[in-house]
């Protein structure tokens, strides 16, 4: 059996709603969802979802190669860009190929892919969350109460520019998912807005008020001092690793016990997130992927023994996409269909005219220029 070629394409995720965070907000709430398609000579395909721009300078390290050699290959595809390097959009592409090359083997195996990857239950625990920091107060609230009627007691809001607007936001959704739990697990995002003092100040302030679960990327994603400077000064966990490509960028934080929580971007891949969910095992660290469309992830949580929830962003799959699980009870109850249980309707997708970005220059993948250099929180409108 060997790989052939590869077909892109993209549909798009209709929120229904504003989506960003303190970096910046989609107002109209469609998204692009770029999807990579792993051809082979026996007709088998495997789907990967999400950016694979580079995939034409990694493809050539595939090509011919056998599919379910998919860690040696995963590990060929980072050896063919040695030199230049495998980070960024880069990275991406090797994650995305990596998802399609597993994709592939569960389909040859029959099974799906959290069978297959040795997980003994079908149910992967979650929270909910929603980049939703363009919502209203109101809007949020409501929001939430759809993640309750499905079981969720634990919930992430986007934050990070005032602290007492944030204290006011984690009170509510706290209030809405007691209804599955007198305290919910609440987290906090800030998407690396804060400085180091500006995150002991304005965490003081939110802990004061509120039994904050975690804080994620409280300051930039490399600065290893920071954070372990962070985990030092309040009672949250500390939670980082989504922008982190490669093992190699995880040490310092081991190193210096800088993370609680070890994150991963989904986007990376499933042997990427298998690779750090033994790191972080090794250490006596809980492990817990950060959310994306369908889910593809949740497959290799079910088989890691330290998993502590994945991040469940969206209840609809993207358009022209059908998957097999339910997001219920609290999680994602994964299916029976072999692979990841993606099915892609090609014909849809092309005739479909919405288009989506996330690359939009008023975020929220664009960092503000003022970004962690505010003295204290804007006053209150």
């Amino acid at each position: 059996m060997k790989i052939t070629g590869y077909r892109s394409l993209t549909t798009i995720c209709d929120w229904g709603r504003p989506v960003g965070d303190v970096n910046g907000v989609i107002e109209n709430g469609i998204t692009d969802v770029p999807i990579l398609i792993i051809e082979t000579d026996e007709g088998v395909n495997g789907i990967g979802l999400g950016g694979h721009a580079d995939i034409a300078r990694v493809f050539p390290a595939l090509e011919g190669e056998d599919p379910r050699a998919v860690t040696s290959l995963y590990d060929r595809m980072q050896s063919f860009v040695f030199k230049t390097g495998h980070c960024g959009s880069v990275f991406g592409a090797i994650g995305v190929a990596d998802m399609a090359l597993w994709d592939i083997k569960a389909k040859l195996a029959g099974e799906p892919l959290w069978r297959l990857l040795g997980a003994r239950d079908r149910f992967v625990p979650g929270y909910a969350s929603g980049l939703d920091y363009g919502l209203d107060d109101q809007s949020l609230v409501a929001y939430y109460r759809q993640w309750a009627d499905r079981g969720f007691a634990a919930a992430k809001i986007k934050g990070g520019s005032d602290p007492l607007r944030d204290i006011e936001r984690l009170k509510a959704v706290r209030d809405v998912l007691s209804v599955n739990l007198p305290r919910p697990s609440m987290m906090l995002d800030v998407n690396e807005s804060w400085s180091r003092k500006q995150a002991v100040r304005f965490l003081s302030a939110i802990e004061d008020q509120i039994d904050l679960t975690w804080i994620e990327e409280p300051v930039r994603r490399w600065d290893a001092d920071g954070h372990a400077a962070l985990t030092g000064a309040c009672r949250a966990a500390v939670a980082t690793g989504e922008n982190l490509t490669g093992l190699e960028q995880y040490r310092p934080f081991i190193q210096k016990n800088a993370v609680d929580i070890v994150q991963a971007g989904s986007c990376w891949g499933i042997s990427h997130f298998l690779r750090v969910a033994n790191l972080a095992h090794a250490h006596d660290l809980p492990v817990s992927p950060v959310g994306y469309n369908a889910n593809p992830v949740a497959h290799a949580a079910a088989a890691v023994p330290n998993h502590i929830g994945c991040e469940i962003q969206h209840i609809a799959p993207p358009y022209g996409i059908a998957v097999d699980q339910e997001i219920a009870d609290g999680g994602i109850v994964l299916g029976d269909k072999p692979g990841f249980g993606f099915e892609v309707d090609e014909v849809a997708i092309s005739r479909h005219q919405l288009n989506g970005c996330w690359a939009n220059k008023a975020g929220p993948h664009v960092r503000p220029e003022r970004a962690g250099l505010q003295l204290g929180a804007p006053a209150k409108a």
